[in-house]
Parts: C-alpha cells; structure tokens; sequence
C-alpha cells in the first residue's frame, strides 16, 4: 500500500476549503480544480474567461513542478466553465499550454464555482513518463 502526500506551493492560491492542492497516491498526482487566481493577490487574474484560464493553467502547472512535473505529465484534465459557449476560446488557451502530449479531457458547464470563477480545471498526472 502507497503513502499518500499532501501537495502545497505557495506558487499557486491556498485551498478555498478544508482541501489540498494536491495529493499523491500510487504514483500519480491527483490536483485539486485550480481557479484564475493568482497567487500574489488572491484575487482573479481578471474578469474574463480568456484571463483566469490562463491564471489557472499557470496554477496548474506550479503545483505540478513543485513536485518536478511538467504539463506533459498530465493524462486527464476536467475543465468546468460557467458557460459552454466559450469552449472554442478554452480550447484556444489550453493548446498554449498542452502541445506536447494532449491529455484526455472533460469539458462540463456549471451554474457556478467558487469566489465566482469563471473556469476551473482539476488534472491527474503521472510520474510515469
């Protein structure tokens, strides 16, 4: 049986609830969802999608090298957005930062997230590369 551990980096927002950022387990690394907050002023990198997508991709990516992974690590990403029809400018934000290796992803539309978010996105990486 595999020790679990907690991730934390102050490279990315604390927790906005009694969670971690992170845990590893069994060789993966499962990240808690990530808002377009940024780190230094705990507030929305900005009020659009584009903005705080960018922010929570960036988020993404400090938790994972703090455990030196890359996003080419990654093998599942959930995205959550407040509305659907901003898929197209999702996708155009993520190719930014997925080229190497493309995770398999879920894209779902909810009524709300937290603090008012416009999108999050939760990722599963692995230390297998």
């Amino acid at each position: 049986m595999s020790k679990l551990k907690v991730i934390s980096t102050k490279d990315a927002p604390t927790a906005v609830g009694p969670y971690s950022q992170a845990i590893i387990a069994n060789g993966f690394v499962f990240v808690s969802g990530q808002l377009g907050i940024d780190p230094k002023t705990g507030s929305f990198a900005g009020e659009d999608t584009k903005s705080q997508f960018d922010q929570a991709l960036k988020n993404l990516r400090s938790v994972l090298s703090s455990v030196n992974l890359t996003l080419d690590n990654v093998v599942k990403t959930t995205v959550f957005l407040t509305d659907i029809n901003e898929f197209a400018l999702i996708n155009e934000v993520y190719a930014n930062y997925f080229k190497n290796i493309l995770p398999a992803r879920s894209a779902i539309e909810v009524s709300k997230l937290p603090k008012g978010g416009r999108v999050e996105i939760e990722a599963i990486a692995s230390f297998e590369s």
